[in-house]
């Protein structure tokens, strides 16, 4: 179970390590700069925050706050998760490929919730507040990122809290990563990916709610079998997917 304290308001200490298997494991290092999301699925509340880390040991590691700010409930299905204390594997399975597989397309195409991650490109000194990284969630009706030809794929963007952090991300920087959870039986999917803003056309006029498309080209990808310690009930939808469509 991860432990965690703030001993002031620009320092978060984590008494945890990444999971086995977690693309984090070899990226988790002093100077790093990181960015994290807290989300309670069941209450609906988030918060982001991004920093750099500190002192990585055998137990944990400290980060230090550069930004942390709160978002809206859009788009977050509320499931109650419960801790599954030892039922997941020491050394969880792993499936890294160049593509997608079939169990990788059925978990997307059933997916109502995904995790994107980008990173600003530039002179971070430079940039100053717009400097660093970021995570994001992003939600919709299940389905609702679209599975195309060549490991390629398709999402809309709803309406959200105008920050654009990750708009303004991608705009000088492709480079995403995605993250997609079974919530039944906890599974993870990372997914290394070239991004590209569709602002506007048929695709995006067709599907109800969306202001633009995001097309993400999968590069890499790693699946982890019962990974995450955690499993959730059934989801209850966000009231606001009842403005936004399905795929046609």
């Amino acid at each position: 179970m991860l432990q965690r304290e703030s001993p002031d308001p620009r320092r978060l200490l984590l008494h945890a390590q990444p999971l086995a298997g977690d693309p984090l494991q070899s990226t988790l290092t002093d100077g790093a700069p990181l960015d994290m999301l807290g989300i309670e699925p069941h209450t609906r509340r988030r918060n982001r925050m991004n920093g750099v880390v500190q002192g990585v040991t055998q137990t944990g590691f400290q980060v230090c706050v550069s930004q942390s700010f709160g978002n809206c409930p859009k788009y977050i299905q509320a499931r109650q998760p419960v801790y599954v204390s030892g039922q997941q594997p020491h050394k969880p399975l792993l499936h890294d490929s160049a593509g997608l597989d079939g169990a990788a397309r059925r978990l997307v195409e059933a997916a109502d919730t995904v995790f994107i991650a980008t990173a600003y490109a530039g002179d971070s000194v430079q940039a100053g507040q717009a400097g660093g990284v970021d995570v994001s969630h992003r939600g919709g009706k299940p389905g609702f990122v679209r599975v195309d030809a060549d490991n390629t794929l398709t999402m809309p963007d709803f309406l959200g809290n105008l920050f654009f952090n990750t708009l303004g991300n991608m705009a000088v920087n492709p480079r995403a990563g995605l993250l997609f959870i079974d919530f039944a039986n906890g599974d993870l999917l990372y997914l290394a990916a070239s991004a590209e803003i569709v602002w506007d056309g048929p695709e995006q006029e067709a599907f109800d709610g969306a202001q633009r498309l995001l097309r993400l080209r999968v590069q890499t990808v790693r699946r982890l079998h019962a990974a995450l310690p955690l499993r959730w009930g059934a989801a209850e939808p966000s009231p606001a997917l009842d403005a936004t469509g399905v795929w046609q």
